[in-house]
């Protein structure tokens, strides 16, 4: 017989409609991952702390669709920190004990659970004197914002990231800053230390500046432009025209969950140049879990190069509360809910 629980604490959810906060309940009999035999390509890990992503309210708000993908009761939540309690077979480099961080695919065991099943491919080891909760961080905004960001740019290049002070967007400037690149981002006035602070070199007041014109009066300089927004300014691909280099590329990390959002996206996927598309590069991000990449942010971590954001912390309980403050659309950096013991 297997020592893996058969049950546990988790906050769960059927359905979504009105929002996926109004519809949370914290259970202690939900049904635990693998509680007989743990596969052989599964690390089990007792999560100690989460970060919340807005996927985590966007995909169970979808409806029919979300149910698609993800079966219910289930619980929401990409992003881990916690320790190992089982290890599959085949698995090797991890122990039970070993402090872990992490990304998992969406399922039914979101870490919202006391328990997740992961993937050695989206986890790493936790390095030496980063806690758990800043660890909780990485997952979703760390891989999305290394692999938009590091593949594509060589030292000395020019960087623009739409949206700074976000979860991706804190990321990204850190780890541009570490490959290197000059930064340029866009942020309200009342974050602008912060995005400084983080190694932004120039700052764009999108309250105050036409995000687009301000760019496009830069001149073709730019290697990468990162699209944390999706939304705003509407205009910000077609423009890259005259901010981005020829060989530029334009990054869309998001999408707006709106008609007009999914309509402003589609038109600059599919509208060609002739028609009033853009010329520059576009590529639509999807993030990929990678424990190479979670390595190496892991490493910039322990050398003092990357930091965590945390806006706010939230205990266990209070996981709705930490979704409305996500959904405020206001947030610096992560939001993290601590583990339910």
């Amino acid at each position: 017989m297997s020592d893996n629980p058969k049950t546990m604490k988790a906050w769960v959810y059927t359905s979504a409609a009105g929002g996926v906060e109004k519809n949370l309940k914290l259970v202690s009999d939900a049904s635990a991952p693998f509680p007989e035999a743990l596969p052989k390509d599964v690390v089990l890990v007792k999560v100690h702390s989460s970060s919340l992503n807005p996927v985590d309210y966007k995909l169970p708000e979808l409806g029919l669709l979300s149910r698609l993908i993800v079966c219910t009761p289930a619980s929401p939540g990409l992003d881990f920190a916690g320790v190992v309690a089982a290890v599959g077979s085949a698995v090797t480099g991890y122990s039970a004990g070993d402090k872990v961080f992490g990304r998992i695919e969406p399922n039914k065991y979101g870490t919202l659970g006391e328990y997740v099943p992961a993937k050695a491919e989206g986890i790493a080891l936790v390095p030496e004197g980063v806690s758990l909760e800043d660890a909780s961080t990485i997952g979703t905004a760390g891989l999305t914002a290394f692999q938009c960001i590091v593949p594509n740019v060589k030292a000395g290049d020019k960087v623009f990231i739409n949206g700074g002070s976000g979860g991706t967007g804190s990321f990204g400037i850190q780890f541009a800053k570490a490959v290197g690149c000059h930064v340029t981002t866009s942020c309200s006035a009342k974050n602008e230390e912060l995005v400084r602070k983080l190694g932004a070199d120039e700052v764009i007041d999108y309250t105050k500046e036409n995000v687009s014109e301000a760019l496009k009066a830069k001149g073709q300089v730019f290697k990468l432009a990162v699209d944390n927004i999706g939304s705003t300014p509407a205009d910000l691909y077609k423009a890259a025209d005259h901010y981005l280099l020829p060989e530029g590329k334009f990054m869309q990390v998001t999408v707006e969950m709106s008609l007009g959002g999914v309509a402003n996206v589609t038109s600059r996927q599919l509208r060609p140049s002739f028609l009033g598309g853009g010329k520059r590069k576009l590529e639509f991000y999807i993030t990929k879990n990678s424990h190479k990449d979670l390595e190496q942010i892991a490493k910039w971590f322990e050398e003092g190069k990357v930091k965590a954001v945390i806006d706010e912390v939230f205990q266990h309980e209070d996981a709705p509360k930490a979704f409305e403050k996500l959904k405020t659309g206001r947030v610096k950096g992560k939001v993290v809910i601590r583990g339910s013991a």
